[in-house]
């Protein structure tokens, strides 16, 4: 039996997309181990049918956890049995590079993001040369890389001559039970729902824009579910302008939870504003688990997921991320019926034809030789 071991930098409790990968690994006879970081408050994962390792760590976050994370990660792979290992997302990869080498092991690298046009690396100087020097090295060198739009493909092989093959971050098919109500999820029967969730709710993600747009919007209620950098500035923003009353703050949830706030929204919300390559280049999960639900959309006009909403029509396109273009967007659903019931009606088809089962024939190529 073939051993994989996949490196991530979080504490594996949310990552949808490395599970699936662990969980396609497993069920095709690799033994699969998943390592990742623990938190002080990190909750206690639930049992997979792969094993999970988590490193308790010094450091929480910038270049201290950076450089402790590497550095454990490099010893710990150095030590354990593996046929092949899978380095996710560039903070990740040099170890499991240096590894490969020293013990001539396969490397599989996944790159969930353009991370070296990510917002928090390009504006600071210093973080964008570590990583880019890192990315320089490593990337020539690789024979197996995977990422996750067609943007990003087309970059990389842009700057390296390596073309990844492109694995999308989409849900399985088939429709997870709704076990809870709009009630017991404090939903209001009274109110248009609207939905922002994720575990990145960084600066750039159009959260700003979206509280500010509650003004305009008194027949609304907004969910932020989720965690991120950018929730203690929302959370102010959201007393000052009095809508605390209209905008709830929930923790990040299991997948099997967060699915029942997708499914009971009437509208998800995908704002990410063109701050950077790799939201701009960026087609998150969300915008997959909102069809999967059957809850149109309302997306910022970046081009992977225009390209998704207006192929399916299964939501609404902004041209502009201002507070005002936000509102209108949603007042178009909230106000027009048929509209909605179409975009409604629409992620049935879409959510058929976007499945994580569909991703795997790449992987089957990759892993399996298929």
């Amino acid at each position: 039996m073939k051993r994989a071991i996949l490196s991530v930098t979080n504490d594996l409790y949310t990552d949808a997309r490395v599970d699936k990968v662990a969980q396609f690994l497993t069920r095709n006879g690799y033994d699969v181990t998943l390592v990742g970081r623990c938190y002080g408050d990190s909750p206690t994962l639930a049992p997979r049918i792969y094993k999970t390792e988590r490193m308790r760590l010094l450091f929480r976050k910038g270049s201290l956890f950076y450089a402790e994370f590497n550095l454990r990660l490099l010893f710990h792979l150095l030590f354990k049995h593996c046929d092949v290992l899978i380095a996710n997302d560039l903070d990740t990869l040099l170890p499991n590079y240096l590894v490969s080498k020293l013990r001539r092991k396969r490397l599989v690298y996944d790159s969930h993001e353009y991370f070296c046009g990510e917002l928090s690396v390009v504006s600071k100087p210093s973080s964008y040369k570590v990583w880019h020097s890192i990315e320089k090295f490593c990337f020539p060198k690789l024979k197996t890389v995977i990422t996750v739009s067609q943007s990003i493909v087309d970059q990389y092989e842009k700057e390296y001559g390596i073309r990844p093959y492109l694995v999308r971050n989409i849900p399985p098919a088939g429709t997870p039970p709704v076990t809870e109500t709009k009630a017991s999820l404090g939903m209001p029967d009274n109110k248009f729902v609207l939905l922002l969730q994720g575990n990145g709710i960084n600066e750039g993600r159009g959260g700003e824009e979206l509280v500010q747009a509650m003004q305009f919007l008194p027949d609304a209620h907004l969910f932020i579910v989720g965690n991120g950098h950018a929730l203690p500035q929302l959370k102010t923003m959201t007393q000052a302008l009095h809508l605390n009353d209209r905008i709830t703050f929930v923790p990040r949830q299991t997948q099997a939870k967060l699915f029942n706030y997708t499914a009971l929204a009437d509208v998800g919300m995908a704002l990410d504003r063109d701050v950077s390559a790799n939201l701009r280049f960026s087609l998150p999960n969300k915008i997959f688990e909102y069809i999967k639900a059957g809850t149109p959309q309302i997306v910022s006009n970046l081009v992977e997921r225009a390209a998704i909403i207006n192929h399916y029509k299964v939501g609404v396109v902004t041209e502009e991320l201002t507070p005002e273009a936000i509102a209108d967007a949603v007042k178009r659903l909230q106000s027009d019926p048929e509209l909605y019931a179409q975009c409604k009606a629409n992620c049935i088809p879409a959510a058929q034809a976007l499945t994580w089962e569909n991703e795997e024939l790449v992987l089957q190529q990759i892993y399996l030789g298929k």
